[in-house]
């Protein structure tokens, strides 16, 4: 499944930003991408959530994951949807090149 990347329809961290985010699905997405260092491209199997809460506001977003420490903290979720019944906390470091990682995960209380 290609995907276009329209920026309002991505969730998109700023340096030093924590939001708290809701799934409602996800995939395993082939994309390309570019080294911000070396600046090549290279082809990546990337983890993508289908967000719908950002910060406690209704949205209709996609949130990528291409650190595969924040990949596989999340794919603990996976299995049974079971990240539906939880909303993730994720922090952007204020390291320029730093990916953002996993700070909290809390039931969903309904």
């Amino acid at each position: 499944m290609a995907t276009e990347f329209i920026p309002e329809n991505w969730v998109i961290f700023q340096l030093g930003e924590t939001k708290t985010l809701r799934f409602y699905d996800h995939a395993k997405v082939k994309r390309t991408i570019v080294d911000p260092i070396t600046k090549r491209e290279k082809y990546v199997e990337t983890l993508v959530f289908y967000v719908n809460r950002e910060n406690g506001i209704e949205v209709s977003k996609m949130f990528s994951v291409l650190s595969t420490k924040l990949a596989s903290e999340l794919a603990a979720y996976i299995p049974d949807k079971a990240y539906l019944r939880y909303e993730f906390r994720i922090q952007k470091p204020l390291e320029k090149y730093s990916p953002p990682h996993l700070v909290e995960v809390r039931p969903i209380i309904v």
